[in-house]
């Protein structure tokens, strides 16, 4: 079954997001780059995104284990493919917009 699993926070400033987390919540921070930090000991992973193709709204993301049958299944149910797949690090994934209008994402750890 697919299960939501990471969620990413966009922001203009990923250290002073990382920052707040910290402070008002005690959640940890692992800098990946100057535009992205993973978020720990959150109750889900996370991440924080300052990078310029970023989501503009927090991104849930979804695990599979089958990331072309996926694909096949957001379209077939009315889904928008907003960003094709891609790789990044652990991983492979593609965005797309629900009917009702969210932007989501589904990944495939990397093999």
């Amino acid at each position: 079954m697919d299960k939501i699993d990471y969620v990413e926070f966009p922001s203009s400033n990923r250290a002073l997001t990382s920052a707040f987390f910290q402070a008002a919540f005690g959640w940890g921070v692992v800098s990946y780059g100057p535009d992205y930090d993973g978020i720990t000991n959150a109750g889900i992973d996370g991440g924080v995104d300052q990078a310029a193709e970023k989501a503009t709204a927090p991104l849930a993301i979804v695990r599979t284990d089958d990331l072309d049958g996926a694909e096949r299944r957001v379209l077939a149910a009315g889904g928008v493919i907003t960003r094709p797949q891609f790789d990044f690090p652990g991983g492979r994934r593609f965005h797309f917009r629900e009917p009702g209008g969210n932007e989501m994402a589904v990944w495939i750890e990397r093999e």
